[in-house]
């Protein structure tokens, strides 16, 4: 039987993920749900970028973005994705490594409703990813899709979630002299999870 102690205690990752992320919410300073994202394009080129995670269910992790943008393409086509939380405050990061399908039902309609006018207005607005002229054409397009969407604009088609199952957690903890704690967490299909402690 593996070794766990302290924060690693219990059997549950994404159990063990909420908490570390509700402990990170009283020291970060910036969003302590913002989550590196990596992908690759057809070439097998990695890109990463910062994103915020939205949501940790019993079984996956959840971010929203523009379906259309370079990072959404690249998922579309592989199918997986792998992110890092890291929280300096807390000296603890977690990587994930998994399959994703979309969340673009009434989990994105809510979610998307939740946000500020401004934010959902902006969402009809930007051709994430492609060249843009200048900010004033940006500012133009906002206003037109104001006027045309009204004060309760619907989530739009190219815009939603994406849930990324994992087949590897990774748990990680800063300890003296870079002896870190490090534990891994895998699966294969509906099999439990097998639970690894690590060399730092």
């Amino acid at each position: 039987m593996t070794d766990r102690t302290g924060p690693f205690d219990g059997k549950d990752p994404f159990e063990l993920a909420r908490q570390w992320l509700a402990e990170a919410t009283t020291s970060e300073i910036n969003d302590p749900n913002a989550i590196a994202l990596a992908t690759v394009d057809p070439q097998g080129m990695p890109n990463v970028r910062m994103v915020l995670l939205k949501e940790i269910e019993d079984d996956a992790f959840v971010f929203y973005t523009n379906y259309e943008s370079c990072k959404a393409q690249e998922i579309l086509t592989s199918g997986n994705a792998a992110f890092v939380l890291h929280w300096k405050s807390l000296q603890r990061q977690i990587r994930v490594r998994g399959a994703v399908t979309k969340e673009d039902g009434p989990k994105a309609d809510a979610y998307y409703a939740s946000r500020s006018l401004q934010s959902r207005l902006g969402a009809w607005a930007s051709n994430q990813s492609q060249p843009l002229s200048s900010r004033g054409a940006l500012l133009a397009k906002v206003a037109e899709v104001t006027a045309k969407n009204g004060p309760n604009p619907k989530r739009p088609p190219f815009w939603g979630g994406f849930r990324i199952k994992p087949v590897e957690i990774e748990f990680w903890s800063d300890g003296a002299f870079r002896l870190h704690d490090r534990f891994r967490w895998t699966k294969s299909g509906h099999e439990e999870w097998e639970i690894c402690r690590l060399n730092p």
